[in-house]
């Protein structure tokens, strides 16, 4: 028989973050994604990616962090986990479909597939860690192609994208999960 249902989950971990409160400001909002991306590979849950999904008040709809090799599911990134958990959350597809201002925080720079996950999961900011060229020296991640202009592309459909929030920070953690050989879980 064909398996007729999908189910993915966060590590247990997430459970205990308090994210109860508004995170103001886009250093605060990529600050938690790094802090994430961190978590998961010191539980080695995961990668070194995080996500966080925020309403137009600052709140925390979602969070995601790198499940690919513990949900056996290449699809299970940070910035798709986030966004499909904050989809079900608000029972919807198209997350600014009220016209709310979503932002997607991410500790690095969306991989192709994230790339094209922002603009259809209805993101209107998007804040960036990490680049992706610093996930391809640290690591060894292979970010897959993107448009020469996919910043221009992004804000050609009315997404804002603000780059290199917390770069160093997020760098740091992509080297440690090098340095460590990678998949240790």
């Amino acid at each position: 028989m064909l398996p007729a249902q999908l189910h993915l989950t966060l590590p247990v971990w997430v459970h205990d973050l308090d994210l109860a409160h508004s995170f103001a400001g886009d250093a605060a909002k990529v600050a938690l994604a790094v802090e994430l991306s961190q978590r998961n590979i010191d539980e080695r849950s995961g990668g070194p990616f995080g996500a966080v999904v925020f309403d137009a008040a600052d709140r925390v709809l979602a969070i995601g962090v790198n499940r690919v090799l513990p949900q056996n599911c290449s699809l299970a990134h940070a910035e798709t986990m986030a966004c499909m958990l904050a989809q079900q959350r608000l029972q919807r597809s198209r997350l600014n479909e009220d016209g709310g201002r979503i932002t997607l925080a991410t500790s690095s720079q969306p991989c192709c597939q994230c790339y094209g996950a922002t603009f259809w999961a209805g993101i209107d900011r998007l804040l960036i860690g990490a680049r992706s060229e610093d996930v391809m020296a640290l690591t060894d991640f292979d970010e897959g192609p993107l448009p020469a202009d996919w910043v221009g592309e992004l804000q050609r459909r009315g997404i804002e994208v603000v780059r290199d929030l917390h770069r160093d920070a997020a760098c740091v953690v992509l080297r440690a999960y090098g340095e460590l050989g990678g998949t240790f879980y």
